[in-house]
């Protein structure tokens, strides 16, 4: 087997399981789940960017750090939002309280 097929087996067989494990999970834990997906994120990017710098002239690192910069991006703005949304879920709406003073 040569290097790019065993490459793709590994990414298939890693997002059957990855798809198999989050299908499982209730919803209850999703927004820990969230964190822990952007912290791995953060070290992603920071593991990227030093690809990039250390990439100089060579143009296939050069590329791979971009579209891995991208998708980390991408995966912590994303999380940082429905966190967001869902932590707004569980605050306390403001009342107005007309009359009572």
């Amino acid at each position: 087997m040569s290097f790019l097929s065993e490459a793709l087996w590994v990414l298939l067989l890693g997002s059957l399981l990855g798809l198999e494990l989050i299908g499982k999970v209730p919803p209850t834990l999703h927004t820990p789940l969230m964190s822990g997906a952007n912290a791995i994120s953060g070290i992603t990017m920071l593991a990227a960017l030093t690809l990039i710098i250390k990439a100089g002239e060579n143009f296939p690192l050069l590329v791979i750090g971009s579209v891995a910069l991208g998708f980390a991006l991408f995966n912590v703005i994303g999380g940082f939002l429905v966190t967001d949304r869902m932590l707004a879920m569980f605050s306390r709406k403001k009342t107005s309280h007309k009359g009572y003073r």
